[in-house]
Order: C-alpha cells, then structure tokens, then sequence
C-alpha cells in the first residue's frame, strides 16, 4: 500500500461499518447511497490488501486485520474532528443512531425523562436499545454493539477502578437505588414485623437472571451466613418477575425507584430485606474509543440530566424487622441481576 495515494476519505467510511456492522446502516449515517459505501470498502479492501469485513446475512463481520485497525482509526477521527469541529455535532440536525444497553428496570425508570429531553432540544437522533444478557456490558461495548451500557454492573465497576487510566472503560454516574423484598400487598410476610430471616428463607423466590442462572448476589450473602433460600422461579425481565410476585406468593427483589414504574405499585408491597445490600448505583459505561466522540457527549449530558430526575420513593415498609444479619453489608457481586 502506498500511503500517500491512500484516500482518507476510506477510513471514515471503514469506521462506519465497523460501528453499524451493516451497510445500509452506515449508508444512512454517512449520508451516502449504500452501492457507494460498497464501492469505497472494496477501494479500502484493494488498498489494504485485506477483505476487512465480511458478509454474513445482513451483518458484515471484521476480520482480525479490521479488528486491530479500528480503534486506531477511530480514535485518530475523533482527534481530528475534535480539533477542527469541536463543536461540529448538532442534535436538532444529526440522524445520528445511538444504541444503549439497559436492562428493562432501568429503561422504564430512566427513558421517560430521557425522551423528554430529547423532545424538548428538538434533537434528530435516534435510539434503539440492545437487551442486556448478562451483568457484564463489556463484550458489547469491545464489539461497538451498543455505544453505551446503562444499569448497575459492579464487577465492571471493580475491574474500571482497578485499572485506573489504562481502562479500555469509562463510566459516570447517573443516579442511585436499592434492592427491596417486594410481594402481593396481601402477602402474609407484609404484616409489621413478618419478614424475619427465618421467615424469608423459608419462602418461595422469584429470581430475575439474565442468564437463566437460579444463584443471585442475595444467595452468596446467605450462603456467607449458612442460610439459603428456595428459588421456584426464574424470569428474565424485572416487569415479568413484578407482575407475577402481585399475583402469588413468591418473594423478589426489585430496585425501589422502578416499582412505581410498574403501573401497579398499589397491589405490591415493598419491604426492606433481612440482609443488608450495597447501594445501587447505575451509571453509564462506554468504550475509551469514544472519548473523543461528541455526539456521545452530548447523550452522556442528557442521561446526566434525566437520571437527577430519578429520586427513591418515600419507604412505606413500616417498623425496622431486621434481625442482627441485616447489619453486616455485602458487596453484591456475580453477573446476574437479582429478584
């Protein structure tokens, strides 16, 4: 290749397809005719000696040469934008398509604040969210699946601080909950003083798993106390395990700030648990590639603000029932969520 006849123009059509992994897509993007995105990824192709990404139905997969150049070419194009246009991204005219990973507790809770800002900046944009399968975001993220992961994910949180600078990882804060034992408002265990560890062991579980694993952060804190509980059922879905918690007799967990989400908070009944949990805190995770990226700027700044509209509902739960167990605090850990 020689890099002096080498049209530069390529590179931001190769960045892209690397992002949307789909040609039609990153047609739109570029504000071009997807036979010319075809035509200028087959002039790349020629240039690089590399078939760089290929098709596979309608997603078009990178080769391992594709893998090791786009970072570097992605960050080398925000550098330059950043210099010559620093404030080159304007919502009200961008068609720009932002994907977010977010499980649905977090986008019910966060997303109606989310959208009216969006409404009201008469922003152009456009978002499509990707469902979270685990509590891990990062494969995501590595692939330019999402652009960024939303929700409550600490052992992403643990490996971001452990490698400092260094992180492939950023993060930032959006706003705070807690997990809650929440049953049928006419569950026995929602009497004052019901819900003892004994009690709460001994009833049957509902447990959101975004894997399907029947073992929560909740188990390894009873299993650290020589307790256990008795999973009956697992859901992938917070909304599903709420709506089925209001018409049995199974316990779950659920973040406070999403069950007045749920449309029927009146036939729930939240309860603090018998063991102690960490906060919650949800925040925004994306890639280091995109540091530079101010079109993700501006959504950070937006979620920023949506997320100071999510506050905790007042704790309607009564008398403290807590035996001596709920004052240790365990740092919840795993990659499932827990319900």
């Amino acid at each position: 290749m020689n890099f002096r006849t080498l049209d530069l123009n390529l590179l931001r059509v190769f960045d892209a397809v690397m992002a949307e992994r789909n040609l039609t897509r990153a047609a739109e993007q570029l504000a071009m005719t997807q036979p010319a995105v075809s035509n200028a990824l087959r002039r790349l192709r020629e240039a690089l000696g590399d078939q760089l990404l290929v098709r596979s139905g309608a997603q078009m997969l990178p080769t391992p040469r594709a893998d090791a150049l786009w970072p570097e070419v992605r960050d080398a194009l925000a550098r330059l934008r950043e210099l010559i246009a620093p404030d080159l991204f304007d919502p009200a005219q961008s068609r720009r398509v932002f994907r977010l990973a977010m499980a649905d507790v977090t986008a019910a809770t966060l997303m109606p604040a989310l959208v009216q800002r969006i409404e009201r900046a008469n922003a152009q944009i456009n978002l499509r969210l990707v469902p979270l399968t685990s509590r891990d975001p990062r494969p995501l993220l590595d692939r330019a699946e999402a652009d960024l992961a939303v929700g409550y994910f600490p052992d992403v949180f643990a490996a971001i601080a452990r490698e400092g600078p260094l992180s492939p990882l950023r993060r930032e804060q959006l706003y705070e909950s807690e997990y809650v034992c929440v049953m049928s408002a006419d569950h026995p265990l929602a009497a004052p003083g019901a819900l003892t560890l004994d009690a709460y062991c001994a009833a049957p579980h509902l447990l959101v798993s975004f894997s399907g694993r029947a073992h929560g952060f909740v188990d390894e804190a009873l299993a650290a106390a020589g307790r256990q509980r008795r999973i009956m059922l697992t859901v992938n879905q917070f909304f599903t395990g709420a709506r089925v918690v209001a018409n049995s007799d199974l316990l779950t967990l659920l973040p406070r700030t999403f069950v007045p989400t749920t449309g029927f908070a009146d036939r729930l009944a939240v309860r603090p648990l018998p063991i102690a949990l960490e906060q919650v805190s949800v925040e925004a995770v994306w890639h280091a590639r995109n540091r530079h990226d101010p079109a993700l700027a501006w959504l950070r700044g937006v979620l920023i603000e949506a997320g100071a509209d999510v506050h905790l509902p007042e704790d309607d739960s009564g008398p403290e029932h807590a035996d001596g167990l709920a004052q240790s605090l365990l740092a919840a850990t795993g990659d499932d969520a827990d319900a």
